[in-house]
């Protein structure tokens, strides 16, 4: 095999990059999960991550996917038959609603076009056609991975309350956190979900579930079967610092680690305000080009992805596949119906200004390779926008 020289870039929307120092926190020997030590790691894992998602109330952590963190969010808090009302804002969206199906749920899917975010007037709408509030929980997805398009979440928050329904508020910030602001307390949210490689530069293996009074009060209730997902014996256990299984330790070492970078010495707004700029630069890279954005809300634009959307007649494989054969570079695919459609730019997690000019112009140089009409005006347009925003940071934080 051929040695590529220099690293790959890995620009999918998650997994993303891990930083070194990350890197060598998990590689720490393995400590005794029952020690003074580990509890000590414990509950500074445990408590940072609240503030992550801003709240005050439990997280708790398990050695699973996001997918995982989805399944635990439903099992806990509801109940065999039950009705849930998700929103079909892209592919995740659709896969969370087949688990709530497997688990014995009846979930109504309000249809969706895979370009917009949720739509708070059509949840509102829904819920005030459920006078006998039979539906129990509303389950929305923050960030769509699939396609780049960020549902307003305090915005659904507040149509749940004008249609005075006391369904359970479920939010997957799976490729959002830690990348773009996310208030669970603030917002009204019952259960977050959240997955450990996206915005927190871990790799995959840790999920989260952010808890509010509500959602641990549904669970005392709640009949669906639950072992390794049961929240109550995680929090017994989380009090002390501790695990009621064998955690994924090593891991913990990365998150303590990332949790150091994000919180002491970035700062969380600081990341948000990073992202934004990366997102903008290439956006109007895109634009620049010649194509368009997927997502068609500028309310509801990712900060972590952007999903482009490819011209009739070529096919979006194709031009990954070149990019990269010849620059070594991963964007990430179409999904579900955007297969073939779209490739997504991950600019999200451990990334920096010249890190997105790199990926933008191995994008740039592969529609060319490819045959795609575009203007190779992309990079710079996107370096144009990131110098302004180094000249005047007021402009960048607009």
């Amino acid at each position: 095999m051929t040695r590529a020289a220099g690293r790959h870039f890995l620009q999918i929307p998650g997994p993303t990059n891990v930083p070194d120092r990350v890197l060598r926190a998990i590689d720490f020997p393995t400590m005794d999960h029952r020690s003074p030590a580990f509890a000590s790691l414990g509950k500074e894992v445990l408590e940072g991550m609240k503030r992550v998602f801003k709240t005050a109330s439990p997280v708790v952590i398990y050695p699973a996917s996001g997918t995982g963190a989805w399944e635990a969010a439903l099992v806990n808090t509801l109940s065999p038959g039950d009705r849930v009302l998700m929103y079909e804002t892209g592919h995740f969206a659709t896969l969370w609603q087949k688990m709530a199906k497997r688990l014995g749920l009846e979930p109504e899917f309000i249809a969706g076009d895979w370009r917009s975010g949720a739509d708070p007037q059509a949840i509102e709408a829904h819920l005030r056609e459920d006078s006998q509030h039979l539906i129990k929980a509303v389950c929305v997805v923050h960030n769509e991975t699939a396609t780049g398009a960020v549902s307003r979440i305090a915005d659904v928050r507040r149509a749940i309350d004008v249609a005075r329904h006391p369904a359970l508020y479920l939010v997957d910030t799976i490729s959002s956190l830690a990348s773009i602001d996310y208030r669970h307390d603030e917002w009204g949210v019952d259960v977050t979900v959240g997955g450990s490689q996206k915005g927190l530069m871990l790799p995959p293996g840790l999920s989260f579930n952010a808890l509010s009074a509500k959602a641990l009060a549904a669970a005392k209730v709640a009949k669906l079967p639950r072992s390794f997902w049961d929240w109550s014996d995680m929090l017994a256990s989380n009090k002390d610092g501790y695990f009621p299984y064998t955690p994924a330790t090593n891991l913990l070492y990365g998150l303590r680690e990332s949790l150091k970078m994000l919180l002491e010495e970035e700062g969380l707004e600081n990341v948000f305000a990073r992202h934004q700029r990366h997102a903008e630069a290439t956006r109007r890279a895109v634009r620049a080009w010649g194509l368009e954005v997927l997502a068609k809300n500028p309310a509801e634009y990712s900060a972590s992805l952007t999903a482009v959307l490819m011209p009739a007649g070529h096919d979006a494989d194709r031009v990954r596949k070149i990019i990269l054969e010849n620059f070594d570079m991963s964007l990430g695919t179409g999904l579900g119906k955007l297969a073939s459609k779209v490739f997504r730019i991950g600019h999200l997690g451990d990334f920096n200004d010249l890190t997105l000019i790199g990926t933008l112009a191995g994008c740039e140089m592969g529609l060319q390779l490819a045959g795609v009409p575009t203007k190779m005006e992309g990079v710079q347009a996107a370096m144009t926008y990131l110098a302004e925003c180094h000249a005047n940071p007021a402009r960048a934080a607009a």
